[in-house]
């Protein structure tokens, strides 16, 4: 899977869960406010990584990122590192 089809996946994903318009995810928008996350959303989205992508996230790796691209380079890292 190339990034470029990894990220379109992150974001059908993130969109659905979260009833959020693809529009509004692209690589510079802030993460947590265009989602609207609360605490229990993030546990959410933390499990949405574990659940697709299977590698466990914890809530410090998720408070660190501040836009989408911050976002997709820690899952592209994640499932690219053997």
């Amino acid at each position: 899977m190339s990034n470029q089809e990894l990220i379109s996946k992150i974001n059908g994903i993130l969109s659905e869960e979260f009833e959020v318009s693809q529009e509004l995810i692209v690589p510079d928008a802030p993460l947590m406010q265009t989602l609207d996350l609360d605490s229990l959303d993030i546990v959410d989205v933390i499990v949405l990584v574990e659940k697709h992508f299977g590698f466990v996230m914890s809530k410090d790796d998720l408070s660190g990122m501040k836009t989408f691209s911050d976002f997709y380079d820690y899952i592209l890292t994640k499932i690219q590192t053997p």
